[in-house]
């Protein structure tokens, strides 16, 4: 009998039910996780574990660079793609010379951008601006499916569990 991690579950089920920008909250903890869990792996010398996780984080970033509209976004999209090159240079860099400051500086500088928007989230609801949340769905229209594909590729940590 095949069953699926809970935690997994719950991602999996709170990438469903996601705003366009909650997907995007999702997707940057998605980074923070991956980034931390590089840094566990390097602590314990797993260099296989350090370099599927910073992987996976390249990935990430590069999906969310991928939805960006520069035409709706203008200066944010660009500052935005401008911010996913460094960090994934950064992150290319790290899969060579590993540190926990380098690490840490990258989960952190997420960890921010993820705060940011669930800030800007909330912002929106407040101000109940129906024809912002109309444009931004038609932005991101294809992010929920790139999502669930993300969300939950890292082995083993999101991958569901033989029993």
């Amino acid at each position: 009998m095949t069953m699926k991690d809970p935690a997994r579950m719950y991602r999996e089920s709170a990438v469903r039910g996601a705003s366009p920008i909650g997907l995007i909250v999702i997707l940057y903890e998605e980074i923070v996780r991956s980034i931390r869990k590089a840094k566990q792996a390097f602590d314990a010398g797993d260099i296989e574990v350090r370099g599927k996780a910073l992987t996976h984080a390249i990935e990430v970033i590069g999906y969310l660079q991928s939805i960006l509209n520069f035409d709706k976004g203008g200066d944010v999209a660009r500052n935005l793609s401008d911010f996913y090159n460094v960090m994934r240079g950064k992150l290319f860099q790290t899969h060579i010379r590993p540190t926990h400051e380098d690490l840490e500086t990258m989960a952190s500088e997420f960890a921010k951008l993820a705060a940011a928007w669930q800030q800007a989230e909330r912002s929106l609801a407040q101000r109940n601006a129906t024809e912002s949340k109309t444009e931004l769905n038609g932005s991101l229209r294809d992010a929920p499916h790139g999502a669930m594909k993300l969300v939950g590729t890292l082995e083993p940590t999101f991958a569901g569990m033989e029993r």
